[in-house]
């Protein structure tokens, strides 16, 4: 298989992509098909997959798509091609922030058990709440779950450009740059780009945590 397996602690979320095509039904079935898009080698020793997932009401329309990138650390090889320089699509891309002051920022404070409480949503894996297998995976001290920070960055956005209104939330895509610690202070700089489209960053003090990242909106 091409598809490059690793332990819990070393399979690291990279980026994430999500798009609303229509609105989700209030109640009822909705169907999610998802499908490896790409692998890409990124360095020595990691591969990075991208899965792409459709959610489908019961009529077959097709309500979100969420495509979702993520690092396999401590891969010796990709299959059986060596060098292997990658399949498939991606939706990884290259964004610089303008060299400019943000039109728009936010801050909020990242709880001290905010990674437990996430646990909740299904995500067990231990790199978040055990140090022992954050150290394995090469962090001094448990990292928040990326898609929390993920939740985070679309809350403060949404609230602050939006008025809260989630019917106007179209498309927000990140990559991790950075792990976010619990107890830390996450801040969002936004700049306009274009009509109802605002490309994004994620800091923690001087440090970014989140960048290549952008948010639209109607």
């Amino acid at each position: 298989s091409l598809i490059p397996s690793s332990p819990g602690p070393l399979n690291i979320d990279a980026e994430r992509h999500l798009e609303v095509l229509a609105p989700l039904p209030i109640s009822g079935e909705v169907t999610v098909r998802s499908r490896l898009i790409g692998v890409h080698p990124r360095g020595t020793g990691n591969g990075f997959c991208e899965y792409e997932s459709l959610v489908t009401d019961a009529s077959g329309n097709d309500c979100v798509r969420m495509v979702n990138g993520s690092f396999r650390r401590g891969v010796e090889k990709l299959g059986d091609i060596e060098p292997f320089e990658g399949a498939g699509a991606t939706f990884s891309e290259k964004l610089v922030a303008p060299d400019r002051p943000p039109d728009f920022c936010s801050t909020t404070l990242i709880p001290a058990n905010q990674a437990h409480v996430y646990r909740l949503s299904g995500d067990y894996n231990p790199l978040h709440i055990d140090p022992e297998s954050a150290s394995f995976g090469g962090f001094d001290e448990p990292i928040l779950h990326g898609l929390c920070t993920f939740g985070h960055c679309a809350h403060l956005l949404l609230e602050g450009l939006c008025g809260g209104d989630a019917s106007r939330f179209r498309r927000i895509k990140v990559r991790f740059s950075a792990p976010v610690f619990l107890g830390e202070t996450l801040q969002i700089e936004a700049w306009a780009d274009g009509e109802n489209r605002f490309q994004f960053e994620g800091r923690v003090d001087e440090r970014t945590v989140v960048s290549n990242a952008y948010f639209e909106f109607e």
